[in-house]
């Protein structure tokens, strides 16, 4: 046995042996360095978290005939998460998903040189009409409100309830900490009147500050820095507590608000997009407004924060950043803290003579049916204290050729235009209510069939142009002929007035980066 064993234990040897003479030293060498190279990349891309951040699904308007459609409804959008999400994605070298671009929310980011209303309505109305840089033969009309910037003193007090997500998801450095840090910004401009009171959900929800003074600063600073991340995410027994809390300690007559402070990523509870929409639908009609603020990359939930503040009486931002804290909620503190005006819905009607086809650009979740515009009943957005909207419609005028005009129907074709109004483009309407009141005021303005070149517009008009176009870019937008970079650098270029915080600058640097 002890032979057959050592003969066994000899071939073995000679085998390992033979093999190692076979195999040439430089291929070993060449092989053991590839092997290196290989386990030296693998950590990164066996290891890293997955990408699990969701997006709505966004289908572009397309264009509508007047004959055929004659109303163009939606609600106003002061939301601008998209565009500070879309800086992010550039920013970290990136391919900006498709259905993270809302391009109201890119136009909305910025602020525009609007006249102030000097009338009883809370809102002026602003409106240009040039040409469109991306389609030769369209046009542009641009729809601008400016919403009156009330002073600090003369703004109702407020009972603001910050609900706070501090569940595991939020443990990283640009989530909880700087969420943190931003709500400190916010605590600063808090007045004497102003009550503030915090709860936080992970998984379970809880209050950690009662109603406290604005005058108490620093008791609220404190109570933002003791909190700490761990646990599941009950968003919606957070948002049950928060709401309840808000009612608790209405102030009649004043400015109550519930914030929102979250990755969005809800995963005990009602979680589901369907569920989120429920809750705060019934939530919505207790006269408390809402403010979301979205935190974080890699599992961000922008579909769920969308959800809550469209429904919700609210508005919605991505804090990137503390520069970007500092702005929402310091430099437009009132824009995003005080409402003027609720339930903000525009219809335009086109004038046939003069508009073969229209399309709203932008706005996609943001649509109304044409009866929902005098249906008090039916949500629209909020305008806050100083706001400014804008929106855009692309035009393609009668008597031209354009790839983009609907197909005629068979009767539309003999269907008799009226020849009155020759000089009118359109007929644009708008209805809001006040914050305290459930019936709604009507404003009609008519738009005249004016245009202007190009180069001749506004500066505004310019930008807002440039920016919707590199918006249209961004999403591969079947409606463009052009999507030159350069030339959209060179249209914002001529838009660069009116940028005393340097945003616009900083746009231009962002079309720089992508190709």
């Amino acid at each position: 046995m002890r032979n057959l064993n050592f003969f066994m234990m000899a071939f073995l040897v000679l085998t390992i042996f033979s093999c190692k003479k076979a195999y040439a030293p430089d291929e070993a060498a060449e092989t053991m360095d590839m092997t290196t190279v290989a386990l030296d990349e693998a950590p990164e891309e066996l290891y890293a978290e997955p990408n699990t951040e969701s997006y709505a699904g966004l289908e572009e308007n397309p264009f509508e005939s007047p004959l055929k459609t004659p109303l163009s409804t939606f609600s106003i959008d002061v939301d601008n998460a998209s565009y500070t999400n879309i800086r992010r994605f550039i920013n970290e070298g990136q391919k900006v998903p498709k259905d993270a671009v809302r391009i109201e929310e890119m136009i909305n980011f910025f602020k525009y040189k609007y006249l102030q209303p000097d009338g009883q309505h809370p809102f002026a109305i602003h409106t240009e009409y040039s040409d469109c840089p991306w389609n030769k033969n369209s046009r542009l009309l641009k729809i601008g409100l400016q919403g009156k910037d009330v002073p600090m003193a003369n703004l109702p007090a407020t009972n603001l309830v910050f609900l706070v997500d501090v569940s595991g998801s939020m443990d990283e450095p640009n989530k909880l900490p700087l969420l943190k840090e931003s709500m400190k910004i916010l605590v600063k401009e808090l007045r004497n009147t102003d009550r503030v009171s915090i709860v936080v959900y992970a998984g379970s929800a809880g209050v950690v500050l009662e109603p406290t003074s604005g005058e108490n600063k620093d008791e609220i600073m404190d109570a933002f820095d003791d909190l700490h991340a761990g646990g599941s995410t009950a968003g919606g027994e957070g948002i049950e507590l928060a709401y309840k809390l808000a009612q608790e300690n209405f102030i009649k007559g004043g400015n109550n608000r519930v914030v929102i402070a979250t990755d969005g990523d809800f995963n005990v509870g009602a979680s589901t997009d369907d569920d989120m929409l429920k809750l705060i639908e019934q939530k919505r009609e207790s006269g408390v407004f809402l403010t979301v603020l979205g935190f974080g990359m890699g599992n961000y939930k922008d579909s769920k924060m969308e959800i809550l503040a469209d429904k919700g009486n609210g508005n919605y931002a991505y804090i990137d950043n503390i520069q970007e804290a500092n702005r929402f909620l310091g430099k437009e503190f009132k824009g995003s803290m005080f409402a003027i005006a609720k339930d903000v819905k525009i219809q335009i009607e086109f004038n046939p003579n003069h508009v073969q086809a229209y399309r709203l650009i932008g706005y996609e979740n943001r649509k109304l049916n044409a009866e929902d515009f005098k249906n008090d009943k039916i949500d629209a957005g909020e305008l806050g204290s100083g706001h400014s909207v804008t929106a855009l419609y692309e035009i393609i005028p009668t008597g031209v050729e354009s790839d983009y005009i609907p197909s005629d129907l068979k009767y539309t074709k003999t269907q008799k235009v009226s020849e009155n109004h020759s000089d009118e483009l359109a007929t644009v309407k708008f209805r809001y209510k006040k914050p305290d009141s459930n019936k709604s005021v009507e404003i009609v303005n008519v738009i005249a069939d004016k245009k202007m070149s190009l180069e001749n517009s506004s500066p505004d008009f310019k930008f807002t142009t440039a920016v919707s176009w590199f918006g249209l870019k961004l999403r591969d937008s079947k409606y463009i002929a052009n999507s030159s970079s350069a030339d959209i650098k060179r249209l914002a270029k001529s838009g660069l007035q009116n940028d005393d915080e340097g945003y616009r600058a900083e746009f231009i640097r962002l079309i720089d980066a992508v190709n």
